[in-house]
């Protein structure tokens, strides 16, 4: 099944190129504050699913749906750095995941499909990292590998956005709209395995990441364990499962496409119209002596 959120915060199930409405469903608990697909793995995981009446539930045709990021505010967005060897050797790292660790970025970071990433700074470089994103389906606290995957709900396209200036990487990847998020979430069943996908990222109609998750460094389950035993996962939480070679600057109008087999396709902008110089960012020696 195929989760989206669309026009003002409603659940919709994909099925061909039309959407079908579940948001009643839910009942009261479609106004949850971290969004309906929220309210939806909660009550799963719960094990009181909301009983669904596809025959029955009005259709609305996808061309025709604004849709927005499925987990517009997630609990945890959890970032795996250096997880693939050849960005690895791209980036010059003589570390990995596994001396690195994971990193946490804000969720206020996150926008869906259609809108744009906002580059903060004139003079230093904002880069694209398309990644596949999981979505956990219920609280993991140090579960062992080969159980790992049954924790997750679901799978979903990530843009983790990175501006190469000073600052923690926590912060460099956490800016407002750093965290590209859908278009929608792709239920765990219609993915048999999360390590044999394709992956490809696209900037201004040229491809500049292409790689299959067999290639990462800390496999999917391996990557959730690891994380559950560093921090308790819940329900709703997203992690971002690292990026292969090939990033590289974004550009005012530049458009960026992330495509995974079986997943979906992302496509967000990129506004650089109120960038900065670096310098002049608040907090900074120039900003304050003005």
């Amino acid at each position: 099944m195929r989760f989206a959120l669309f026009d003002d915060g409603r659940l919709g199930c994909v099925d061909g190129d039309d959407l079908l409405d579940v948001t009643d469903a839910l009942g009261d608990d479609a106004r949850h504050s971290g969004g309906a697909l929220q309210a939806w793995i909660e009550a799963h995981a719960a094990g009181r699913t909301p009983s669904l009446s596809l025959e029955t539930a009005p259709r609305i045709p996808l061309a025709t749906a604004c849709l927005q990021a499925p987990l517009p505010r997630p609990g945890k967005i959890i970032g795996a750095p250096v997880n693939y060897r050849d960005h690895q050797a791209e980036m010059e790292y003589t570390t990995s995941i596994a001396d690195l660790g994971v990193f946490l970025k804000a969720n206020s970071s996150v926008i869906g499909p259609g809108q744009d990433i906002r580059i903060p700074y004139s003079d230093k470089r904002t880069d694209q990292e398309g990644e596949l994103g999981v979505v956990i389906g219920r609280t993991a606290s140090h579960v062992p590998v080969e159980q790992a995957l049954s924790y997750v709900f679901g799978y979903t396209c990530v843009l983790d956005i990175t501006v190469r200036s000073g600052e923690d990487r926590s912060t460099r990847k956490s800016f407002d709209t750093f965290t590209p998020l859908g278009p929608w979430v792709v239920t765990a069943d219609e993915v048999p395995d999360p390590d044999r996908l394709d992956l490809r990222c696209d900037v201004g109609g040229v491809t500049r990441q292409q790689v299959n998750t067999a290639d990462l460094i800390f496999s999917i389950s391996e990557l959730v364990a690891y994380t559950s035993s560093v921090m308790t996962l819940h329900p709703g939480d997203v992690i971002a499962t690292g990026t292969p070679a090939g990033v590289g600057p974004l550009s005012h109008g530049d458009r960026v496409v992330v495509e995974i087999d079986r997943i979906g396709r992302l496509e967000v902008g990129v506004d650089a119209g109120h960038a900065t110089p670096y310098a002049q960012r608040p907090g900074s020696a120039s900003a304050l002596a003005r």
